[in-house]
């Protein structure tokens, strides 16, 4: 072959040529070029899969308390993980048992939800009603989402004041994630009511009632109770220095704070607990005549419980000193106020006359 023929050969001609006196060819470079993008490809959709998906993950987590499945539902897609302690028992209640799930999604798993499952017995009106709850609406299950999760009341049969709760520890930021931690709690309550053998399971809330609005204290109808207009301390600061929130439903029980919005303290608390199932207070318990036909209840004089409608209703009414007015009361008037709310409260929810 002469120089002007060599010199016109493609290139890949001569490379092929070159490579293949040593073994190689044209297609096995690129098969072998192939299978090695393969091999990368598949470890990093491998390292994506585990730590983007709960690929050979739990089906369950914490001893059955919920499935994966809802667990992702109410935090969404990622690689699910528990921490729990020795022993738990998820229809146990025990306040040194624990169990968090946890949901990490992120490349390098560095973004994560948790949630916190557990039993326990409410004993006081006021213990479970805050002002930002939203309560279960629509589905027959007893419960609400809180401020930082939600808790969900076991079914008739079951022992009076037991509940199950899920936490977040999201101090009220859930956002959408509300039905689904509602969902938690309520299949909680389903397993615990399983091993008691005291009910089927709760059907899941379908809908949920809004978040009250923060809003400046309506003196005239405090906590937006008509009539009930109560007589603050005479140095009271009365220009938008307090603020109220209330829910906005009242099964199975309404709440309502009044606030100093300067030191986020609150300074009254009324609730009513329309659920006498919600509350762990056996009438041997019950001390003397509070107002009216209500009677003192609990350890405190914050509880009263009578009857509306035939069943046992709960009203709280709590009080801190106020910081506006250099540690005295908002509200001085215990009598007053008691009165008033107990007339009010108990119109809004139809009830008998609690006073004569």
């Amino acid at each position: 072959m002469d120089e002007a023929t060599t010199e016109h050969r493609p290139v890949g001609d001569r490379v092929d040529e070159a490579l293949s006196g040593r073994g190689f060819t044209t297609r096995a470079l690129r098969l072998r070029a192939a299978g090695v993008l393969l091999a990368i490809t598949a470890g990093v959709s491998g390292v994506l899969l585990y730590n983007l998906t709960n690929v050979f993950g739990p089906d369950s987590v914490c001893g059955g308390a919920a499935s994966a499945d809802a667990v992702h539902a109410a935090l969404g897609p990622g690689r699910i993980s528990e921490e729990k302690s020795a022993g738990y028992v998820p229809t146990a209640v025990d306040p040194a048992q624990y169990c968090r799930a946890t949901v990490d999604f992120g490349l390098f798993g560095d973004t994560g939800q948790s949630v916190s499952f557990g039993l326990s017995v409410t004993r006081s009106a006021g213990a479970e009603s805050r002002p930002a709850a939203r309560l279960f609406a629509e589905g027959g299950a007893v419960g609400a989402v809180t401020p930082g999760g939600a808790w969900a009341l076991l079914p008739e049969g079951c022992p009076t004041g037991l509940r199950a709760s899920v936490g977040t520890g999201h101090d009220g930021k859930d956002g959408d994630h509300a039905e689904g931690i509602a969902r938690l709690a309520v299949g909680l309550a389903g397993l615990a009511a399983k091993d008691r053998d005291c009910g089927g399971a709760p059907p899941a809330p379908r809908t949920l009632s809004p978040v009250g609005a923060e809003q400046p204290v309506d003196w005239g109808n405090l906590c937006g109770l008509p009539g009930m207009a109560v007589t603050r301390a005479p140095d009271a600061d009365h220009e938008e220095r307090y603020r109220q929130q209330a829910t906005t439903a009242f099964s199975p029980f309404w709440s309502c704070e009044v606030t100093d919005s300067a030191s986020g303290t609150p300074v009254a608390s009324f609730a009513v607990v329309t659920e006498p199932r919600l509350v762990d207070l056996p009438a041997d318990k019950e001390r003397s005549t509070a107002f009216g036909r209500s009677t003192w209840t609990g350890s405190s004089n914050e509880d009263v419980v009578t009857t509306c409608q035939g069943r046992r209703t709960y009203f709280h009414y709590s009080w801190r000193s106020a910081p506006a007015l250099r540690d005295r009361v908002l509200l001085p008037d215990t009598t007053a106020v008691w009165t008033q709310f107990l007339t009010a409260a108990g119109k809004a929810i139809g009830c008998e006359p609690i006073l004569p």
